[in-house]
């Protein structure tokens, strides 16, 4: 059994996908990010963040796998999920997963991430 937080579980997993980088919010929150786009925020080991498009957000509202944001219980789009057990990791790392997918299928095979170096322009 793992002696990591669910949090660093989490990190772990996440922050090997090609791209990913991570940043720390104003309210606390470690935001997971893929260029300039976030895919989610987690708020320690209890909770994470995610905003998905209105027919993903009422899919996965339906299917269980989301809860409305707390701070935005009448958007649809912010949405959240509790960690509470050991199951609740492997679902928010599918939810930023099922994010981090939907992004780079957006970028259609185009990089979403900053060039780690300025172009060379002779000149």
């Amino acid at each position: 059994m793992s002696t990591n937080s669910p949090s660093e579980r989490i990190i772990d997993v996440v922050t090997s996908w090609p791209g990913i980088t991570t940043a720390q919010g104003s309210r606390g929150e470690l935001s997971f990010r893929l260029g300039r786009r976030e895919i989610g925020h987690l708020h320690g080991d209890a909770a994470a963040h995610f905003s998905f498009p209105r027919h993903v957000w009422v899919a996965l509202y339906k299917q269980g796998r989301i809860e409305p944001h707390p701070i935005f219980v009448d958007l649809v789009g912010p949405a959240a999920r509790r960690i509470e057990a050991a199951s609740d990791i492997e679902a928010v790392i599918d939810l930023l997963r099922l994010n981090y997918e939907r992004l780079t299928t957006l970028a259609g095979g185009r990089s979403i991430v900053a060039p780690t170096s300025s172009p060379s322009f002779g000149g």
